[in-house]
């Protein structure tokens, strides 16, 4: 009897610890890019006029109908949840504390778009609720088409966003605002800065770069040192013990697995001059490879989350109806990480499905052999995703 009682205070001593450690662990998801706007505004409720002024689509119904010849009929007046898909399943399984997406769009009812871009995308704010959809959600807006539909486009897209409650970071009326991070607060002792900045590498205009009088993004000139002392005092000025810091950076290419030696050393000096806790990179319309620096995560880039890219050829070897979900474990009490898990989707009739067990391996031996120079091991953790250490 005295047996089973010491036995029965051991198990609950136990359970107690283990409750212990498992509260001691925070889960943040990012993604790369949503693409909202264009052809997947098509398909929801509320599209917007599908006038575009590309070089060969004049019309952003042409890129519904692309997708629709390769993998068959889009709904039309789609709900707002419909091009998550699995993802809200993963999201539910998984329960990041906050979430992570760079909104590759601008949301406006704007006709003013960008003279001599090239591609404008735009998302009608009454289709706001497909991001409302998606709880605790961060966005950044440093980025190539934020602007599409010109300032006043720019503009609206903040207040849509505002009114909705969906904090982001990379635009503001001034650079004062672009600047500011989302701000997530843990508890009464500690929050989570999200910073987002963005580079021309990206294919941002520099007049869209914010200043003290004009409306715009956070746009770095370059990655240079004296680039790197800016970000530090931007980050200095808001930083308070306990914050979790993460940098969102839109950068390079559009293709492509190298990394830049510039990146590579702008993200350690963040690491070891600013003390960033994880950089999300993205620009690239597939992933890219991750390093992990001191344990912090180096996403260099996280490839698109959605697009309307279904149907158009030229890349198909880089997979970009691939897409990538990544979970960053970090101990709330260190702010050390403790591992990436990344979980392939593909893109398919504007909506995000989990990958095949092959595509899984092909993204996961992908990164692998890109991230092997930087020392990253992969490991497969079951059919449906792996994890970068």
């Amino acid at each position: 009897m005295v047996t089973y009682f010491y036995l029965l205070l051991w198990s609950i001593f136990i359970t107690i610890n283990a409750n212990a450690e498992q509260s001691k662990i925070m889960k943040i998801f990012l993604g790369g890019d949503a693409m909202l706007g264009r052809g997947i505004d098509q398909i929801l409720v509320h599209p917007s006029s599908p006038e575009i002024y590309e070089s060969y689509v004049k019309d952003a119904r042409a890129y519904v109908a692309m997708a629709e010849s390769s993998n068959g009929m889009i709904p039309k007046k789609a709900p707002d949840s419909y091009i998550w898909g699995d993802a809200l399943l993963e999201w539910e399984k998984q329960k990041p504390m906050l979430k992570i997406l760079n909104l590759e769009t601008s949301v406006t009812r704007n006709n003013d778009y960008w003279k001599g871009k090239g591609i404008n995308y735009r998302m009608n704010p009454e289709n706001i609720g497909v991001l409302k959809t998606v709880p605790n959600l961060v966005l950044a807006l440093a980025n190539n088409h934020v602007m599409d539909w010109g300032m006043a486009g720019l503009l609206e897209t903040l207040e849509v966003l505002t009114k909705s409650g969906i904090p982001f970071s990379g635009a503001g009326e001034n650079l004062s605002q672009a600047m500011a991070p989302a701000i997530y607060n843990l508890n009464i002792h500690q929050r989570i800065l999200y910073f987002s900045m963005g580079l021309e590498s990206s294919g941002i205009p520099g007049p869209w770069r914010a200043d003290k009088n004009r409306s715009g993004i956070y746009l770095l000139t370059d990655l240079s040192r004296k680039s790197l002392l800016e970000v530090k005092e931007v980050i200095d000025h808001y930083k308070r013990p306990g914050d979790l810091v993460i940098v969102g950076l839109h950068w390079g290419s559009n293709w492509g697995y190298e990394v830049p030696k510039s990146h590579q050393d702008f993200a350690h000096a963040l690491i070891d001059e600013v003390g960033v806790h994880l950089i999300h990179g993205h620009s690239s319309h597939h992933p890219r490879p991750i390093e992990i620096y001191k344990k912090v995560p180096i996403l260099y880039g996280c490839g698109d989350f959605i697009n309307d890219y279904e149907g158009i050829g030229g890349s198909e070897s880089f997979r970009d109806d691939l897409a990538a979900m990544y979970f960053v474990k970090f101990n709330t009490e260190t702010f050390k990480s403790e591992g990436v898990e990344i979980v392939p989707m593909q893109i398919k009739k504007f909506k995000l499905f989990y990958a095949k067990k092959n595509d899984v391996s092909w993204m996961m031996e992908t990164l692998a052999r890109e991230s092997k120079k930087m020392g990253t091991n992969f490991k497969r953790i079951d059919d449906q995703r792996f994890s970068a250490f």
